[in-house]
C-alpha cells in the first residue's frame, strides 16, 4: 500500500460514493461526509452510457445496475407535433463500445451504491454541513481530502479559489419526474420532443416505468410556489404528442422537482495541496450533455487508479487533472451547444450527436478507459 492511505470524501453523491467504493477496495481508509441526513435520491433518473457501465463493472456493480435498469435501443427526436426528425441507434454504439447503455431511476442507482458502501463498512457521517475551516481541519487529519459536494454550493471548491466560483445559469428550467405508463407506449426508445425554446424528454426504464424532463426558457424565480411551475408545465405542453400527455397524466408527485439549470465554466485547476474536487464540483455539465453521472464515475475510476499506481500525491493530482480536463470540458461544451440550439432561439434545433457517427461517439466515450 502506498503512502496516500487516509482519504476524506465530502459529498455522498455519485462521484463521492463511487470513489469511496473503489478506494476502499484498494485498501484505503475512507471516511465519507454528507451534509444531508441521508443519501439523497433527488433527481428522476440517469442514463448510464457505455463509459459509465465500464466503471460500474470495475466496481463489481454492473449486474445489479442492469437488473434495476432498462436498455433502450434507440433515441428518437420529434418536433412538438410528433413528427420524427431523427433516430440514433444506441445499440450500434453499445456494440462498438463493448458495454451496454442502461437507464435507471436515480433512487435505484443511489440504493445500489449505498449497499456497496455498507458491504465494505465505509464510514458515512451524515448531517455534516462543512465550512472552509472544517476543510482545513480535514487537511491536517487526512492524506487526501476530496470534494464531491456538487455544482451549486461546493464548499471544497470555495477553499481552492479565493474568489468564489459561481455556477452559470443557462436560462432554462427543468421539471423532472417519474411516471408509470402502459407498456409499449415508448417502444423501448428514448423520446426527445423539441419546440422553439421548449423540450420534453422521456426515458424508458422497464415495465412501463420512465423518467422525464420538461424544460423551457425561464428567469430564476424561487419565490413562487412549486405548484405554479407544475401548472405552467401542464399549460405549455398541453397540446404536445400523446407520449407527453401520458406522462403528464400519470406522474408520481414524490420525485417531482424544479431545477434552474446551471453548469460551470472549465476551471484552470482542481487541486491545491492535498485538496481535490471531482464530479460536478469540478466540471458540472448541463443535462443536455448526457454525461453528468458518467463523467463523475470516470473521475472516481481515474483517481482510484492513479492512487494505486503512484506514491507522490502532487503527481497523482496533477496527472488526474491532465487526464480528465479535455474530456470533461468537451462534455460541458457539447451540453451548452445542444442547450443553445434548443433554448437559444435557433429555428432548427440540432439533433442528438448531430454529425457524429456511432464510431466517433464510441471512441470519444471510451477514450482512456482500459481494463487493468
Amino acid at each position: 500500500m502506498n503512502s496516500i492511505n487516509r482519504i476524506a470524501i465530502v459529498g455522498a453523491g455519485v462521484a463521492g460514493m463511487a470513489l469511496a467504493i473503489l478506494a476502499k477496495k484498494q485498501g484505503c481508509q475512507v471516511t465519507l461526509y454528507e451534509r444531508d441526513s441521508k443519501v439523497s435520491s433527488i433527481g428522476a433518473g440517469v442514463t448510464l452510457w457505455p463509459n459509465a457501465i465500464f466503471v460500474l463493472q470495475q466496481m463489481g456493480l454492473e449486474k445489479e445496475i442492469k437488473r434495476a435498469g432498462g436498455t433502450p435501443r434507440y433515441m428518437r427526436q420529434f418536433d412538438q407535433y410528433g413528427v420524427q426528425q431523427g433516430e440514433f441507434d444506441i445499440e450500434a454504439v453499445n456494440m462498438l463500445s463493448g458495454f451496454p447503455s442502461v437507464t435507471i431511476l436515480r433512487r435505484d442507482l443511489m440504493s445500489i451504491l449505498t449497499k456497496a458502501l455498507d458491504d465494505l463498512d465505509v464510514e458515512i457521517y451524515f448531517g455534516c454541513s462543512m465550512s472552509v475551516q472544517d476543510i482545513d481541519r480535514l487537511k491536517q487529519d487526512f492524506d487526501l481530502v476530496v470534494g464531491a459536494d456538487g455544482r451549486m454550493n461546493s464548499v471544497v471548491r470555495h477553499t481552492l479559489y479565493a474568489e468564489k466560483v459561481n455556477p452559470c445559469y443557462q436560462g432554462f428550467v427543468n421539471i423532472i419526474g417519474v411516471s408509470q405508463l402502459k407498456e409499449g407506449v415508448l417502444d423501448n426508445a428514448i423520446h426527445d420532443f423539441r419546440g422553439s425554446g421548449e423540450r420534453f424528454g422521456i426515458v424508458p426504464v422497464k415495465a412501463g416505468l420512465c423518467f422525464w424532463a420538461g424544460a423551457w426558457n425561464a428567469n430564476i424565480d424561487k419565490e413562487g410556489p412549486l405548484s405554479t411551475w407544475y401548472d405552467e408545465m401542464h399549460q405549455r405542453f398541453r397540446s404536445w404528442p400523446d407520449p407527453v400527455q401520458s406522462v403528464l397524466e400519470s406522474y408520481d408527485k414524490a420525485p417531482l422537482n424544479r431545477i434552474f439549470v446551471h453548469d460551470l465554466d472549465p476551471l484552470p485547476y482542481w487541486h491545491q495541496d492535498n485538496v481535490l474536487i471531482i464530479g460536478d464540483a469540478a466540471h458540472a455539465s448541463l443535462p443536455t450533455s448526457g454525461q453528468g453521472a458518467c463523467q463523475a464515475l470516470e473521475d472516481a475510476w481515474y483517481l482510484a487508479r492513479l492512487l494505486e499506481e503512484q506514491d507522490e500525491l502532487e503527481n497523482v493530482l496533477t496527472d488526474f487533472y491532465q487526464q480528465r480536463i479535455a474530456k470533461t470540458s468537451a462534455a460541458q461544451t457539447v451540453g451548452r451547444q445542444l442547450a443553445q440550439s434548443i433554448f437559444g432561439g435557433q429555428s432548427e434545433p440540432q439533433s442528438f450527436a448531430s454529425g457524429i457517427s456511432a464510431e466517433q461517439l464510441s471512441q470519444f466515450w471510451m477514450q482512456g478507459l482500459e481494463m487493468k
